[in-house]
């Protein structure tokens, strides 16, 4: 997984109508990963902001059900994850990367849970086994013997936060630390070389949690920071992507949306608009992709010296994407393409697809098709959101309800937009919708938009107000609507469990008991 990285911000990913017409970039490695295997085309985020989405990856859940829906929520303690399901069928699950965790440390202590014990580790740290976590920003203190910070300083980096002074900060002619959080400085080099890099650490802990597992089947989520804001490359990937890379940015509507509008107010968007601001960030941007690819082929490299390239199923996706100025927007959070579309690549040589799979499909779909890779029936669960790809991945037809649409959600009550727009917190919610040519996006207490994106893969012309269009958004609304209604998630049963407890089991046993 990497972090904030777009769909068609890699080289097979730009190709047809969503492509970026200025952006090429050489990405061999990825590339090789996708003829291998299949890509999704039309693969969607559950929550285009980090910590939500991450949740929902490793829960098979939406963010509107395991409840951390926005990046400061905990995932709370109890809720089964990827590592939970798994490591219940003997795989050892690890992580070398990022997670964006946040451990429910009030229901640890209520449970009387330790964080140094082995269940409150896995309870703390999302159900993984932190092989190598490190979260950038967020350094962990518990981390600081492994982490990446410690890290740097074993090379001799003395600072108190060598991620950021070092790592992702530059050096200005007066020895100034230049940080890579200005975008006015996006263009220089960072003052690691590319062998320090995060992307290189976390390269180098997957490859050491491959061989410590040895023979013990294993899952591990290799989690890159980047393209991630800070925006700044080491040499040699600083400089190796030109300015021709640029593209025009998509337009602002002439009415945004009162909720696009608001966003457009933050910081991080201002920042993209002024002048030169893309210009410093994209070819870096594009340049620490680079990065990220020759390190997927370092990884699939050694996955073949150790004969493991055949039995391995391996999944390339990223958390959600960036706006990098479109729409007048920076960071990520709404409904576009280029914040909600994902690139997925998923391989194995027993599942290979000679044509791109253009069905709307979902992080939340991951859990269950490694379940079913596994041997687990997929639909066991009751509790999942997500929809096993195995039938797409064997070139099956789905069946019917399946496949026709996905969903994206956010939850912007932190964001200073929802004071702005005067919206309560607990009404601050969107959906959106993404079937056929359409996508369809609903907010509480405000108008919704849609877009036709075979006609306007720009979404630059809401459609939602035209009266030709209204069968439409009444039947998008509708998906919508039986997307909320129809899902389990409040039953923690199985659906063997389930079966099996009938009302005259229930109540005529404890009648028999004498309870009553």
């Amino acid at each position: 997984m990497a972090d904030q990285l777009r769909a068609d911000c890699w080289g097979a990913g730009l190709t047809g109508a969503q492509a970026l017409p200025g952006a090429k970039l050489e990405t061999p490695n990825l590339e090789a990963l996708a003829r291998r295997g299949t890509v999704f085309t039309r693969a969607y985020c559950p929550a285009a902001i980090c910590g939500p989405s991450r949740m929902a990856f490793y829960t098979g859940q939406f963010a509107s059900t395991h409840g951390s829906t926005v990046n400061t929520a905990p995932l709370q303690v109890g809720t089964r994850t990827l590592g939970d399901r798994l490591r219940d069928r003997g795989v050892r699950v690890g992580l070398a990367g990022k997670t964006h965790m946040r451990a429910d440390t009030v229901g640890m202590a209520r449970l009387g849970l330790s964080d140094i014990s082995d269940q409150g580790v896995l309870a703390a740290e999302c159900g993984f086994e932190p092989f190598a976590r490190d979260d950038g920003l967020h350094p962990l203190k518990k981390a600081a013997d492994k982490g990446y910070n410690a890290y740097l300083r074993g090379l001799g980096y003395a600072a108190d936060n060598p991620w950021h002074d070092f790592a992702n900060s530059a050096l200005g002619p007066d020895g100034d630390i230049l940080s890579g959080w200005y975008l006015r400085n996006a263009d220089k080099a960072a003052r690691i070389p590319a062998e320090h890099s995060e992307t290189a650490w976390t390269t180098d802990r997957a490859i050491d949690f491959i061989t410590d597992a040895g023979d013990t089947p294993w899952c591990l989520h290799v989690s890159y920071i980047k393209p991630h804001w800070p925006y700044i490359a080491p040499e040699p990937y600083c400089g190796s992507v030109g300015p021709d890379a640029v593209w025009a940015a998509a337009p602002v509507p002439e009415n945004p949306h009162p909720v696009h509008r608001a966003f457009m107010d933050h910081g991080e968007c201002v920042g993209f608009r002024e002048s030169g601001a893309r210009e410093r960030v994209i070819p870096t941007y594009l340049a620490l992709i680079r990065e990220v690819d020759t390190h997927v082929g370092r990884l699939m490299a050694f996955l073949k010296d150790r004969n493991l390239d055949g039995e391995t199923l391996v999944v390339f996706t990223s958390d959600h994407g960036d706006y990098l100025g479109d729409h007048g927007l920076g960071e990520k959070q709404l409904f576009h393409d280029p914040s909600a579309r994902i690139p997925m690549i998923i391989s194995h040589p027993d599942l290979h697809s000679d044509a791109p799979i253009d069905r709307p499909v979902n992080g939340v779909d991951l859990l269950p098709t490694f379940l079913e890779a596994l041997g687990a029936d997929p639909d066991e669960p009751l509790d999942l959101d997500g929809r096993s790809l195995m039938p797409l991945l064997r070139g099956e037809d789905p069946s019917p309800g399946r496949f026709e649409e996905t969903v994206c959600e956010l939850d912007y009550a932190t964001r200073t937009a929802r004071r702005a727009l005067g919206i309560d917190p607990a009404r601050a919610r969107g959906w959106m919708v993404r079937a056929g040519r359409w996508k369809y996006i609903h907010w509480l207490d405000l108008p919704p938009q849609l877009y036709d994106l075979e006609d306007d893969p720009a979404e630059g012309t809401d459609r939602a107000a035209d009266p030709t269009c209204a069968a439409t958004l009444r039947d998008m609304k509708d998906r919508l609507t039986d997307h909320l209604l129809r899902r389990l998630t409040r039953c923690s049963f199985t659906r063997s469990e389930v079966e099996s407890e009938t009302d005259d089991y229930y109540f005529g046993g404890r009648i028999k008991m004498g309870v009553w």
